[in-house]
């Protein structure tokens, strides 16, 4: 039996040469009317903190945040102040994991609630909420 080996070239020449499809006019009025949503939500980059394991080695936890905030003119200076947010977390997470000791869980409900203290600190006013992702110790 012979197979047919150039399949693959003749399919990227077919689905290269197809025309894509603008959206017509219809389309675009229709999303010119729609109105955006302001943007409650944004997410910062995982905080990693060393600890210490149950068998003396160190290990790492990572923490994924986000914060959500519902006026538009805080939101503005958070996105501005995620810099100093990250640092103000990442000091939290590596006290708190310092003082951790080797093979226990860790009490996330503290931890969120000193987030939110740093948060509204970074910030100068309350009206944010700290939001945690998943805590992983590896």
């Amino acid at each position: 039996m012979r197979r047919f080996r150039s399949l693959p070239l003749v399919l990227a020449v077919v689905l290269s040469a197809a025309p894509l499809a603008a959206p017509g006019p219809a389309m675009a009025a229709k999303g010119a009317d729609k109105k955006e949503a302001p943007k409650t939500y944004f997410a910062l980059a995982p905080i990693n903190a060393v600890v210490m394991r149950r068998d003396g080695r160190r290990g790492v936890m990572t923490l994924e945040t986000g914060l959500e905030v519902k006026d538009p003119e805080l939101m503005k200076r958070a996105e501005a102040s995620s810099p100093r947010l990250r640092a103000a977390f990442a000091q939290v997470m590596m006290i708190y994991a310092a003082g951790l000791r080797g093979g226990t869980a860790p009490d996330m409900d503290y931890v969120a609630r000193e987030l939110q203290k740093a948060a509204d600190q970074v910030l100068g006013k309350p009206g944010s909420k700290v939001l945690l992702g998943s805590a992983l110790i590896s």
